[in-house]
């Protein structure tokens, strides 16, 4: 039985057989093709329940990300750090800085236990941190599990990422990814609605806490049912395991297509470590590079800082937090919601410039509204309508385009480790804009503050212009071959 295993996974080696992969293109042609008839795409409702158990994972990182927005005054009372802006933003920020070492070994992580094991193991700091958060005394104690918590959410995104992408068909991949950006939102939301009655009832904030660990149970609980990544399985050399995996995501009419677009990607070339080097040399330096740099600029537009500190900013223009929260809500989930209908209608590129362009105008607003040509009520609306329509248009590209492309253009071989490092240059970008933004908006200023987002929103559209490559309806091996042609 060993024998019979090995000799049906290797079979699938890129380098076993020329003659092999001529082979494969017959059978690709015959399976589109078969008995005359074009049997079409595959059914995208049989890796639906998959691709919705992990975005369990976006929705605690939306969770988590808005759960001390309502909740930080009430927090800062009762722990004693009242009035001490380092402290709050410490409370914020040491989660990013946690999310940060989670992030950088998620790749490790993924390649060595697999995405399903990832999973759970992203639940598990969770659901301690969290519950540490709520049964604390002290700012330590928050920060402690605050930090626990972050290890959870850096090792989240990464992972879901890469699992959407490879258990996707490619003709729904674009708006499977997008479900990810919608669990975010949705956490967000449930965040603020959970936070509202904080400040009136006394230790509410830790319910919100508790909460948490619900959806972190259930993620860990279904990953156990849940199917693993194909390619990962492939790369590994179990390509039994992955032939039968895809018949159960793909259907049976479509596993040999599949079977033979991993046998010409690197995915199936060997199973040799990715040294960390060979993400900043030769080849493999330009994705590296335009994925870093994508999730950078898509940091220093000030779009978490928004989520972070929205209740306080809005409070100083004398909006309501919780209503101003809700809207701030409803248009990051409206933009998400048009973005998974036009993800594989448009593509990535095109919804990468348009909404980097709109944040712009938004900032653009922001400025205007912090300057003296406006004052009173004008103020206010440009203020409030530049603030919602900045997220709305962040939801409809920057939010969720990132985090599925860098997944379609990353090799296989360096795929997980790849979006690791993209993402721990994220989390460090991540961590000093929440870190910093109160101090700055005091020191500088909103006008001036507000002025740099800006321009880091107009140089993303320029550096998306010229650098992205639209995948829009290719699977991850046209992708792959297109940037790196075999040698």
């Amino acid at each position: 039985m060993r024998g019979r295993y090995v000799d049906a996974s290797s079979m699938y080696k890129r380098g076993a057989s020329r003659d092999y992969i001529n082979a494969d293109d017959k059978e690709e042609s015959s399976v589109h093709f078969l008995n005359g008839k074009d049997v079409g795409n595959p059914p995208w409702r049989r890796s639906l329940p998959h691709v919705l158990v992990a975005t369990l994972s976006s929705f605690l990182f939306g969770y988590h990300l808005g759960v001390v927005n309502e909740t930080l005054e009430s927090i800062s009372l009762d722990l004693g750090f009242s009035g001490n802006t380092l402290a709050e933003g410490l409370v914020v920020s040491t989660c990013l800085g946690g999310a940060f070492v989670g992030c950088l070994f998620s790749g490790w992580i993924a390649d060595g236990v697999g995405h399903r094991r990832a999973f759970q193991l992203c639940a598990l700091p969770m659901i301690i941190g969290a519950s540490m958060s709520a049964t604390t005394k002290s700012l330590w104690g928050m920060l402690l599990g605050r930090l626990f918590v972050g290890t959870g959410m850096g090792l989240g995104p990464p992972v879901a990422a890469l699992y959407v992408a490879e258990v996707s068909p490619a003709f729904v991949r674009g708006t499977f990814g997008s479900f990810t950006q919608i669990a975010t939102c949705l956490g967000l939301m449930g965040a603020l609605f959970i936070g509202f009655p904080a400040k009136e009832i006394v230790g509410r904030w830790r319910m919100c806490f508790w909460v948490s660990t619900v959806p972190a149970a259930v993620l860990a609980l279904s990953m156990e049912f849940c199917a693993e990544s194909p390619h990962w399985l492939f790369k590994r050399g179990r390509g039994v395991e992955a032939e039968a995996v895809f018949e159960n995501l793909l259907g049976g009419l479509h596993v040999k297509s599949a079977m033979a677009e991993l046998s010409r990607s690197d995915g199936g070339d060997d199973n040799d470590t990715v040294k960390l080097s060979e993400l900043f040399n030769g080849r493999h330096f330009k994705v590296v590079f335009i994925g870093s740099t994508l999730f950078a600029l898509q940091q220093l537009s000030g779009i978490n800082a928004v989520f972070y500190f929205s209740s306080t900013v809005f409070k100083s223009f004398g909006v309501p937090s919780d209503l101003a929260n809700i809207c701030v809500g409803i248009a990051n989930l409206l933009g998400s919601l048009i973005a998974t209908i036009l993800m594989d209608k448009l593509g990535r590129k095109v919804l990468l410039l348009g909404s980097f362009s709109g944040m712009a105008v938004s900032m653009g607003l922001e400025v205007i509204a912090a300057s003296s040509f406006a004052s009173g009520s004008g103020a206010l609306y440009l203020s409030v309508g530049g603030m919602l329509l900045f997220v709305f248009t962040f939801a409809l590209g920057a939010g969720p385009v990132p985090g599925l492309l860098l997944s379609e253009i990353f090799p296989g071989r360096i795929r997980a480790k790849a979006m690791a490092f993209c993402m721990a240059v994220h989390w460090v970008i991540n961590f000093f804009v929440g870190l910093l933004f109160l101090r700055l908006l005091e020191q500088i200023g909103a006008r001036v503050l507000y002025t740099i987002f800006g321009a880091f929103c107009l140089l993303a559209v320029f550096f998306v212009k010229s650098n992205v490559l639209e995948t829009k309806g290719k699977s991850l091996q046209e992708i792959e071959i297109a940037l790196l042609p075999l040698e």
